[in-house]
């Protein structure tokens, strides 16, 4: 299959994924469900890294039709030269449906990149999708961390699209020839993001992608000082003495105590996963000295705080 695209789109691209991609044998995996935004993805990676790319297609089994869809992949994977590989979950999808998917597809996505010897593993996160959950985010009253929405790079998973609307995309594949797949759940209602991009779609608002992009990505430059600031104050100002941590943030700022106080909780259960109105509670509870119970670690306030695992209840 012979693709020809304008030179400055793939510059772009060339450039967005060298910010990641550093040696010459840095091999990708390529996430493609078949949709639009992944198609337009593995055509320009494999006009950019040809030989260094591996594509793969996560098949939920959660419908039917996404078998086929899958196979369909590896027909356009074939035409382009592109090895691909399909990976199926070793256990069914159940719970938040939604949420256990995007565990399932992650785990798989890295057994793939190990296996193939993948350094990176890239999705097909655009500029519309920054702004999609930007504004869900906003709306559910997150954080700086929140805030800083898609990031370009987490790990090992990039996203080079962030700086390329999903019109872009689309055009890409028209000039590849190639036919998206439609997936049913991009037009649920009952899914916040579905909600989100139809609102935007009918709604004259004030909203740019590109902006929502530098504006997310200077909360995430700002997230990653505190992050900095933290390791820094906790070298200093947490210890521990067996099962129990102490901490010292009386003099600091709230976002960096708050910071603090995670690295704590986190000390004595690094699976506690606690929301963010919860950690709001227990922080105010900790600056007026009071003791409360969190994720069954106990905390205690006062000038210096300490949290150590909480007794069993009495039946």
């Amino acid at each position: 299959m012979q693709v020809t695209l304008d030179p400055v789109v793939l510059d772009r691209f060339r450039t967005a994924l060298g910010t990641f991609l550093s040696a010459d044998d840095d091999r990708l995996l390529c996430a493609v469900s078949g949709g639009p935004d992944s198609l337009a993805l593995l055509v320009l990676a494999q006009m950019v890294l040809p030989g260094k790319l591996v594509a793969a297609t996560v098949d939920h089994q959660l419908r039917p039709e996404a078998a086929d869809e899958a196979q369909y992949v590896h027909g356009v994977c074939e035409a382009l030269g592109v090895p691909h590989i399909i990976l199926t979950p070793d256990a069914a999808i159940s719970g938040n449906i939604q949420s256990s998917a995007r565990v399932a597809r992650y785990a798989l996505l890295e057994r793939a990149a190990d296996a193939e010897n993948c350094k990176y593993i890239a999705t097909a996160h655009h500029a519309d999708d920054q702004l999609e959950t930007l504004l869900m985010r906003l709306a559910r009253g997150s954080g700086v961390d929140g805030l800083s929405a898609i990031r370009a790079r987490n790990g090992r998973v990039v996203r080079p699209l962030l700086d390329f609307s999903k019109a872009e995309l689309v055009d890409i594949c028209a000039h590849a020839k190639l036919q998206p797949v439609d997936d049913p759940s991009n037009a649920n209602a009952a899914f916040d993001r579905v909600t989100m991009r139809n609102w935007l779609a009918r709604t004259p608002h004030p909203f740019r992608a590109d902006r929502a992009g530098r504006t997310a990505a200077a909360l995430a430059e700002a997230a990653d000082a505190l992050t900095w600031m933290t390791d820094a104050l906790a070298e200093h100002r947490i210890s521990r003495d067996g099962d129990i941590v102490f901490c010292d943030a009386q003099d600091l700022p709230n976002a960096l105590r708050r910071r603090l106080l995670l690295r704590c909780l986190e000390a004595l259960d690094p699976a506690i996963t606690p929301r963010g109105d919860a950690i709001d509670r227990l922080l105010i509870a900790l600056m007026e000295m009071r003791t409360t119970t969190i994720g069954g670690i106990k905390c205690a306030g006062g000038k210096q705080w300490r949290f150590s695992f909480a007794p069993p209840r009495r039946t």
